[in-house]
């Protein structure tokens, strides 16, 4: 919200001697986010000057039309002769009152005027347009044309109010009324002790039979209605050079007199209005939610496919507005530039202000992708009570500056509210902020905010009806803390418990991270956010229980409205990043949370602020959560090991990403399982499943291998990529954190190798189980060292494999012959098991 220091100045007196940074420094103070100050004119120096262009000479022989001119500028250049400018805009002709600047004068960004040649004449000083006068945007891109009653040699810095300090403020979700000059003057009155001019306490007519018909058929959307009637609207009514400049500094560009009426009662009151050509509006004006497949032309001139939840504003021809959001092209205000055009300018309008719901403006808004000035105040809370003030300002502003004629007739519908009051005991903010503010003291406060208080010990408070962010007693004293001063707010560290330092989780979570990283692993934090549409890129089965998510009710992106349900979608999304951008050879690694939704839906209940949440309250908080288990994945493409001197390097591949998985559970002293599997994004051929043992069943936790060709295809990602998913909490409860020590033996080893032969289909890691089970407590460790396969020497559809077996005692030196026999009872036991055969 940007809010020009002179406007504010209109409604609190602020002292004379107050600049921009000391009203900053006020509301931050308050709890305003004043982002920065803008110095308007900070580099402009007259003279600048009102002229009137007396003669027009078009120059012949150049790329661009080029004029010669001369403008009297009265006394102001100290001889009273015409000034000779050259000027390369077509939009003003003799007789016009234009902006000139003159020699010695200096421009917003150092720009400085003197008198130069150029096509062939001498160009005295400058017609200036209004990016030039760092006005902003007024819609003509040209030359400003001033009205034809404007003084010559009038100082065009004071007319123009050309010097400003404006506020730009971050608004937050929860402070609608600080969307509004009103809002903001309340909080500078607050801040500096001093008297508010309410500009929304006006005179206004009660409602009667005369005002123009309006029937509302959804009172919960729209539960206020106001329709004022204005009659007569001079065609060439423009609006005042001081109502331009004043919407031009809060950053809306100037339309028509009538839309510019509207916008500026809008950013003074915070209420948005809405004004109709009457000749344009056909019958009753109704509100209503929308048929679904109802279209209508909104001002932007895009034809929109209506949803049955919106609102939006009929006559008898059906939508002729989006409530709240943008009114429709077919009742649209047509200005004297329409008139010059060969239509009929305007001249009865029906204005409109109403209150709609918050939430439906807001969704309305968001499904359209179409964000206004107006969409934005509905959502943040809009006061009821200010739309028939806005709609009587709005009239009087018409009738003041276009001539018009206010009709008698008023409309007014409105559903019966009765005001909010809230009961808080008069220490409750005593007892949030830890200081002893006093009953006094926050009466006080309470009333500033335009709080009604009674009440001694227990305070009743009704709260104004321009603070609906105001709902519960922690509200009430946010208001009293933030009017006291948060910096008067004492720090205090706290002190913990001695003993307690991270919990089993955080140390795993924490030991994964620095085995990946030193297995050369980067890790990659992304954004929770998924798109449901990654699940079919993925290639997952429509019952897949990962197509279960959570969705968000205001998602950051419309385009990810869903929380994750797996580590990948990010990971693989930051590899096609990196990718794209020339690094090939890529291992990265997340561990997080994924969501999942639970079977019973729950509403979580406010934890308290004054007291610390019991058991029992934090309990209940985790049961209307989803469950939030957290992941580890990492994603692999390129090369693993680089070519060098010494030797070839070696890519990435599936290999790898199962010995991730086995790093993770050596973290947590778990034993991972791992066998053939099949699932989604993963190659069939060359995706491994992993397991573990929880309670005597086992347990599919995870995944990994190479990706599927498919889903690399759709999903952008380099050839052969791969990737390891795996539950870290479920890795934890079947694992063993106890520190391990180290066994070194005195005694050496014996180390035997076998090579079996078994069908091509057999997994390794049955032969593997086999031999370890079949050596017994002798055998210290195995390891596949080959894998060999030929059809002449073994046999159509077999392969050999061999492993090292390493046996050793605790107590003595093995023999040829106890080595021998463990082998061969490996052996003996892998035969059985899997059909292997020793090798010859």
């Amino acid at each position: 919200m940007r809010v020009p220091l002179s406007w504010l100045r209109e409604y609190v007196d602020l002292p004379a001697t107050e600049t921009g940074r000391d009203v900053q420094a006020k509301l931050i103070s308050a709890g305003l986010e004043v982002e920065t100050v803008e110095h308007l004119g900070a580099d402009l120096k007259g003279p600048l000057v009102v002229g009137q262009v007396l003669t027009i000479e078009e120059l012949e022989g150049f790329k661009k039309p080029i004029r010669f001119c001369t403008v009297d500028v009265g006394q102001a250049n100290g001889t009273g002769e015409p000034q000779e400018i050259v000027c390369g805009a077509r939009n003003f002709s003799v007789g016009d009152k234009v902006v000139v600047v003159l020699p010695g004068a200096t421009l917003p960004g150092g720009f400085s005027i003197s008198a130069r040649k150029t096509y062939g004449k001498t160009s005295h000083g400058m017609i200036c347009s209004s990016d030039e006068l760092g006005m902003g945007d007024d819609g003509t891109h040209g030359i400003i044309v001033l009205p034809p009653e404007t003084e010559v040699g009038k100082d065009a810095i004071e007319l123009l109010e050309l010097v400003d300090e404006v506020l730009d403020i971050a608004v937050t979700a929860n402070r609608g009324d600080c969307l509004s000059i009103r809002g903001v003057a309340r909080e500078a009155a607050i801040a500096y002790g001093l008297p508010l001019r309410d500009p929304a306490l006006l005179d206004v007519p009660g409602p009667n039979a005369y005002g123009y018909p309006v029937k509302i058929a959804d009172p919960i959307g729209c539960d206020r209605f106001t329709a004022r009637t204005v009659t007569g609207l001079g065609a060439e009514a423009r609006s005042p050079i001081w109502l331009q400049r004043r919407l031009q500094k809060v950053g809306m560009r100037p339309i028509s007199l009538a839309v510019d009426v509207t916008n500026y009662v809008m950013m003074e009151l915070g209420q948005p209005l809405h004004a109709y050509d009457r000749s344009l509006v056909q019958g009753t004006i109704g509100v209503r939610r929308a048929q679904e497949g109802e279209k209508i032309v909104t001002l932007d001139g895009v034809e929109r496919k209506l949803h049955a939840e919106d609102l939006v504003i009929t006559d008898d021809r059906g939508p002729i507005g989006l409530a709240g959001v943008m009114g429709g092209a077919n009742t649209e205000i047509a200005d004297h530039d329409a008139a010059e055009n060969g239509g009929n300018a305007t001249s009865d309008v029906v204005i409109e202000a109403a209150h709609f719901d918050q939430v439906s403006v807001a969704r309305t808004a968001r499904r359209h992708k179409l964000s206004s000035e107006a969409s934005r105040r509905f959502e943040r809370g809009v006061d009821p009570q200010a739309a028939a003030a806005a709609a009587q300002r709005t009239v009087d502003l018409l009738v003041l500056l276009a001539g018009g004629t206010a009709e008698s007739g008023v409309t007014e519908i409105s559903a019966p509210h009765a005001p909010h009051t809230i009961t808080v005991a008069a220490d409750h903010p005593d007892k949030v902020a830890g200081v002893a503010y006093g009953r006094e003291t926050v009466v006080r406060r309470l009333q500033e905010v335009g709080c009604d208080v009674y009440g001694q010990d227990e305070l009743i408070v009704t709260v104004p009806s321009w603070r609906p962010d105001l709902d519960d007693i922690n509200d009430l004293a946010e208001e009293v803390i933030r009017l006291e001063g948060y910096e008067n707010l004492p720090s205090t560290l706290p002190r913990p418990p001695a003993g307690r330092g991270l919990t089993p989780r955080q140390r795993l979570h924490r030991r994964v991270g620095r085995a990946l990283a030193g297995a050369g692993y980067v890790e990659a934090l992304n954004y929770p956010f998924v798109s449901e549409q990654v699940f079919d890129q993925l290639g997952l089965d429509a019952d897949d229980p990962a197509r279960r998510v959570v969705r968000l009710v205001n998602p950051l992106s419309d385009e990810e409205p869903a929380l994750r349900t797996s580590l990948l979608p990010g990971l693989l999304g930051a590899l096609r990043r990196n990718d794209g951008r020339g690094a090939h050879d890529l291992a990265l690694f997340e561990t997080g949370l994924v969501f999942h939704p639970r079977d019973e839906q729950r509403v979580a209940a406010n934890l308290p602020v004054d007291r610390r949440p019991s058991a029992d309250d934090l309990a209940a908080l985790d049961a209307a959560l989803p469950d939030q288990p957290r992941h580890v994945a990492v994603v692999l493409a390129g090369a693993r090991e680089q070519a060098g001197w010494w030797g070839r390097g070696r890519p990435a591949d599936w290999a790898d990403a199962v010995e991730a998985a086995r790093t993770v559970a050596r973290e947590a002293g778990a034993e991972l399982g791992v066998r053939k599997g099949q699932y989604g994004p993963w190659h069939p051929g060359r995706c491994a499943e992993l397991f573990v043992t929880l309670d005597g069943e086992e347990r599919v936790i995870g995944h990994a291998g190479e990706l599927h060709p498919r889903v690399l295809k759709t999903l952008g990602l380099p050839a052969r990529t791969c990737a390891m998913e795996l539950d870290l909490d479920a890795v934890q409860r079947v694992g063993d954190d106890t520190p391990q020590a180290p066994g070194i033996s005195t005694f050496p080893v014996a180390t035997q190798d076998v090579a079996l032969v078994v069908e091509e289909f057999v997994p390794a890691s049955e032969v593997e189980a086999a031999l370890r089970e079949g050596a017994g407590e002798l055998l210290e460790s195995i390891r596949l060292f080959d894998v060999y396969d030929n059809a002449e020497q073994l046999g159509e559809g077999r392969k050999s494999l061999a492993y090292a077996l390493r046996f050793r005692a605790g107590d003595r030196t093995l023999t040829v012959d106890e080595a021998s026999a463990a082998r061969d009872a490996a052996v003996a036991l892998a035969g059985e098991r899997v059909g292997a055969v020793l090798r010859s």
